[in-house]
């Protein structure tokens, strides 16, 4: 790796590939190559009809990866996701079916219409890469990678995620409505046949289990990491929040700083990677107190005045 501050040229064909079918959401994707990088599940919050899940299925096919879909619904059971054992009356015997957990990439769309225990099946696989099934532990296939969207908890018949989930996520973001002039670029390349059509693989497993372990190796050096963890204590103490990051997420954070170095071409990670990531690492992992809540601030707005706070390391 050189040491310029410019897009990683091993993954601008992903990106092109990306941006060829979600339009005018290039931070998105950025976010999303960085996450695949660190080896992070995805949690996609937002409305519906705003490209959610094809995003997902645009990085799936990008990568060859195999991709499986659930529609997370009220009445889905953790046996629908990580799979059970079936009966055969002829051998008397009982055969593993596999659930649809064992693949490389898992869209879970909708997540928040499921209940929480069904929610709960994805919480060893996030954070372990294993499902453990009737007493028996499954390793899933490498890469793995979650990616789960969800409507605002408003919305009718909704589950909030619980602490431990949100905690599992790398990052969150949310797409948004496009600009009316990309708005109209998409009308456009919908006309004729989906943009998902057109696209191809430009990068495949190998190289992806190889990319992710060079990002391991991104230095990372000890005033980062104790800026690092400056940011997380503050969160703890912070008498607006109910609860502060956890050490998971400070490891998250760090993790996605290496990624984010390495998209950048740069094998040693700076203030700034970690300044980029934190906005999508950290909000989602913090909880506002009732009085905070009903003063109207949000988490993001809440962490950046903490970061703010904070002295970058020269």
């Amino acid at each position: 790796m050189t040491t310029t501050h410019t897009e990683n040229l091993r993954l601008a064909p992903l990106k092109e590939n990306l941006q060829n079918v979600i339009y005018g959401k290039g931070d998105c994707i950025d976010v999303m190559i960085v996450a695949l990088l660190a080896g992070g599940s995805v949690l996609i919050e937002d409305v519906p009809g705003v490209g959610k899940t094809t995003l997902a299925k645009a990085l799936a096919k990008s990568l060859d990866a195999k991709f499986h879909r659930i529609q997370f619904t009220p009445d889905l059971l953790p046996a629908d996701i990580l799979g059970s054992s079936i009966y055969n009356p002829v051998s008397g015997d009982f055969r593993f079916e596999a659930g649809p957990i064992f693949c490389n990439i898992l869209l879970a769309d909708e997540i928040n219409r499921a209940s929480p225990r069904t929610q709960s099946a994805l919480l060893e696989a996030m954070n372990e890469s294993q499902v453990t099934i009737e007493g028996q532990r499954r390793p899933l296939a490498q890469p793995f990678l979650v990616i789960a969207t969800e409507n605002p908890i408003e919305f009718h018949g909704t589950y909030p995620l619980p602490e431990a989930q949100l905690d599992r996520f790398l990052v969150r973001l949310a797409l948004g409505y496009p600009a009316a002039d990309v708005e109209v670029d998409i009308l456009k390349a919908h006309a004729r046949n989906h943009p998902l059509d057109r696209i191809g693989p430009v990068l495949d497993l190998e190289q992806v289990r190889q990319v992710q372990q060079e990002v391991t190796n991104v230095h990372v050096d000890d005033s980062i990491l104790e800026y690092i963890v400056e940011i997380v204590h503050a969160t703890r103490s912070d008498n607006r929040l109910g609860l502060g990051i956890s050490t998971r997420g400070s490891l998250m954070l760090s993790r996605a700083a290496q990624a984010h170095a390495y998209y950048e071409s740069r094998d040693y990670v700076i203030p700034d990677d970690v300044l980029w990531c934190a906005p999508h690492v950290l909000p989602h992992r913090v909880i506002l107190t009732s009085k905070t809540r009903y003063s109207g601030a949000g988490t993001k707005q809440i962490v950046s005045d903490i970061i703010s706070r904070i002295k970058v390391p020269v």
